[in-house]
């Protein structure tokens, strides 16, 4: 099934982290072609604390056999090896951050997992990158397309593109 990541840093080589994070995610046992790759957007921090950098989000969508929660502790292992702590104050900074939007038409609501992503819908930084891969896409719980969802937000946040392309 497709699954989508989000990936964004605010920290150190933003760009780096990215990279860095994406070739990891092609590591993953149950990662496999074909992969979609959105831009790059440089965005203003949300909710984070005062004087936080800008944010760098992309997206990727891959195909994925395997279950929900190995892929978020697979995600979560990469975050750690790029310098996220296991324990952070939500929202702070941070090195990288890897999200689970979607997983094909899975909806998970259990401990420490969410799928689709709770609020990827009200937040451009997600939709701008995510109208990249699968403009069209309709997504569990929702009536419009990404593309439309994009169109019709109301979140007042800076994206713009960093970067067309980032895979090298």
């Amino acid at each position: 099934m497709r699954a989508a990541i989000a990936l964004g840093s605010n920290l150190g080589d933003r760009l780096v982290q990215l990279r860095a994070a994406r070739a990891l995610v092609l590591e993953i046992e149950n990662v496999a072609e074909p992969v979609q790759a959105s831009r790059v957007y440089e965005t203003e921090p949300v909710g984070t604390e005062n004087g936080a950098n800008a944010f760098l989000n992309a997206v990727l969508e891959v195909e994925f056999c395997g279950e929900p929660d190995a892929l978020l502790a697979d995600l979560q292992a990469i975050e750690t090896k790029l310098g996220r702590p296991s324990r952070h104050p939500r929202n702070s900074s941070r090195t990288i951050d890897l999200d689970i939007l979607y997983l094909g038409d899975l909806v998970v609501q259990a401990e420490g997992i969410a799928i689709p992503h709770p609020r990827l819908h009200e937040r451009r930084f997600v939709l701008a990158p995510l109208a990249d891969v699968c403009p069209h896409a309709i997504l569990p719980g929702q009536t419009k397309s990404v593309a439309d969802l994009l169109a019709e937000s109301r979140d007042p946040a800076k994206v713009d593109v960093f970067a067309e392309k980032w895979d090298a």
